[in-house]
């Protein structure tokens, strides 16, 4: 089985893509022989899982189960990824943090053949939103060149600030609140009253909301998935200028893989929960007082990323089903040229039936 959904690339040349630089086009070939580096045309493939992903989960929206739509998901992009043309170890993964369905860390992915890299993974970043039928859930998955993404060590939160280009050397974690958003109007040409900041909406950010309120910035609370708000603060034409709080340390460094394309900043400190957190991270050399710099969580220049949308949202809109068919919206990125590709894809479940063993039609 080559793959189990229906191939986007003639998608993206009429979906929005941004034009390909010269290295982009014309045959596939290593970007370097010793060792060997993930190929180009590795996008395209990881598109291909995201969108199995996405089209399981949506089967789920509303439904109130999210741990049925992660699981759908997971056993999806488990399927598709052992496609791929790599030699994969997930070193991110969700499964363990959430006690979760999971593509488990360790696991070998791909089809054994090509580059070996890491991979992060994210079946459904935004389970409960899933479940509830709420926006800006996606599919998502990071692959770069083996031992380039940074290993927390089993501490699974983190403090974050992520900003796109324009203000990416403007801000620092370490600052108070008022003076990065201060910074941020200045880069672009605004004034605080007009920059939105992401803030998950939890009990712990109520001193972060207070301080982004009294600097005169406005909030975009979100319910869960902040890889999708992280996007957005990198992003222009999302309305969002700023993300803050904590979250998952796995969709910071998830993040870091789009923001590397992107060209926007993702800074972070570990914040572990308990002691024995803390001890791990200690044991591991980690200093819980360092700031984490996009670079620190991902090392290499070569990263890919790509997302498919389950439910609707800022980034990319969700999937629809109709009679026989099933259509996604998925964002493709790589960090070495700079390329980010929107495709929509329409995928004939008929088809699909024929020679996929993963359940598209109903959720199981």
């Amino acid at each position: 089985m080559h793959d189990a959904v229906s191939n986007p690339a003639s998608a993206a040349a009429s979906a929005g893509a941004v034009s390909a630089p010269a290295e982009e086009t014309g045959v596939s070939s290593p970007l370097a022989t010793e060792p060997a580096a993930p190929d180009r045309n590795l996008a395209m493939e990881l598109v291909r899982v995201t969108e199995a992903a996405a089209m399981a989960a949506a089967r789920w929206v509303g439904r109130g189960d999210k741990n049925g739509a992660d699981g759908a998901a997971v056993n999806a992009m488990r399927q598709l990824i052992n496609t791929v043309s790599m030699r994969g170890v997930v070193v991110i993964g969700e499964g363990e943090k959430d006690n979760a369905p999971m593509l488990y860390n360790g696991e070998e992915v791909g089809d054994g053949s090509g580059a070996e890299c890491d991979v992060a993974v994210d079946p459904v970043d935004g389970t409960r939103l899933t479940a509830l039928g709420m926006s800006n859930a996606i599919a998502v998955l990071s692959v770069a060149p083996r031992g380039s993404m940074f290993d927390p060590s089993a501490v699974f939160y983190m403090e974050k600030l992520v900003t796109g280009p324009e203000a990416a050397d403007a801000v620092d974690i370490e600052r108070p609140i008022a003076d990065n958003i201060r910074a941020i109007a200045r880069a672009k040409g605004s004034s605080p009253n007009d920059v939105t900041v992401c803030i998950l909406d939890r009990p712990r950010h109520e001193g972060i909301v207070k301080e982004v309120r009294e600097a005169g910035a406005r909030i975009k609370f979100i319910l869960d998935g902040d890889v999708a708000g992280a996007i957005m603060a990198s992003r222009p034409g999302t309305g969002v200028d700023l993300l803050l709080g904590i979250g998952g340390t796995p969709e910071g460094i998830i993040a870091a893989c789009a923001i590397k394309a992107l060209g926007g900043v993702i800074q972070g400190r570990l914040w572990p929960q308990d002691d024995a957190e803390r001890r791990k991270a200690t044991e591991a050399g980690h200093d819980l007082g360092r700031v984490l710099t996009t670079d620190d969580l991902v090392t290499s220049d070569d990263v890919f990323f790509a997302a498919t949308g389950i439910t609707d949202g800022e980034l990319v809109d969700g999937v629809r089903y109709s009679k026989g068919t099933a259509v996604t919206h998925s964002l493709v990125m790589r960090s070495r040229s700079g390329t980010i590709r929107t495709i929509s894809s329409e995928h004939q479940l008929s088809k699909l039936r024929a020679y996929s063993a993963i359940n598209f039609d109903t959720a199981v």
